[in-house]
């Protein structure tokens, strides 16, 4: 079934996750129109954090929020029926108004905060709680729970590479449309719809063409994140109790 109006779809992850796999799920549906962290821009700028590429993000890309947030909950990109928002927890930074979350259907991916962890100080050998997106991920499930009255979509990224056929046919019947054939496979290779940092974070991704089999990392969380280790795990296992499977 086709919406009848524009489903914009906001996608809640935090990073190291499959989140850029699942844009190219989407953006491969001839229906879909796709964004690529459409806050990430107005991050950088406020918190003035040295990521590989700053200021060509800040400078490509809408770094108020306000604006962002107008265009991501009133235009209707190319006239497509479904606009599907790839969003980062940690982006939604305390001063950004929630309010526009109501005009938004939410979903959420989550990861297991050991895999999480240890692919991340590959890239940040001494992260933050916050670095990590889980606190943030249970504060925005939370309020949509709150202010909705429902219990948003959860997809966990081991379930879906387990079972991609399967999980996005259960996120699709959650949302109300067709499942596609073509959320299963696509061509290798960046796409104008990411972001300017896809040349910094994208390489893996970018020689892709479906979800990559699932296998577990066994590395383990260095003790000296313990603490953040176990209150991500706190987090990440509220919601996996909410997952579609």
């Amino acid at each position: 079934m086709t919406p009848a109006a524009p489903l914009r779809i906001a996608v809640w992850s935090g990073p190291r996750n499959i989140s850029t796999a699942m844009m190219r799920a989407w953006g491969n549906r001839p229906d879909t129109f796709v964004c690529d962290e459409p806050l990430y821009a107005h991050y950088l700028r406020v918190t003035g954090l040295a990521h590989p590429g700053a200021e060509e993000v800040i400078a490509r890309h809408e770094s108020d929020w306000r604006k962002a947030v107008a265009w991501l909950t009133e235009a209707a990109p190319e006239q497509k029926p479904i606009f599907y928002q790839k969003h980062m927890t940690h982006h939604l930074l305390p001063e950004i108004d929630r309010g526009w979350l109501d005009r938004v259907t939410n979903c959420f991916l989550i990861r297991h905060p050991r895999e999480v962890i240890t692919s991340y100080i590959a890239k940040n050998n001494d992260p933050t709680l916050e670095d990590v997106g889980f606190i943030q991920q249970a504060e925005i499930f939370d309020w949509v729970r709150a202010h909705t009255g429902s219990i948003p979509a959860v997809l966990d990224a081991k379930d879906i590479q387990e079972d991609p056929r399967r999980l996005l046919g259960l996120l699709c019947e959650a949302l109300s449309v067709d499942f596609s054939e073509a959320m299963l496979s696509w061509s290798p290779g960046l796409r104008p719809t990411d972001g300017v940092w896809a040349k910094h974070w994208y390489k893996e991704v970018e020689t892709s063409t479906s979800f990559r089999p699932y296998k577990p990392k066994p590395e383990p969380v260095p003790e000296r994140l313990g603490d953040i280790y176990e209150k991500c795990l706190e987090f990440y296992e509220r919601l996996y109790e909410h997952r579609l499977r």
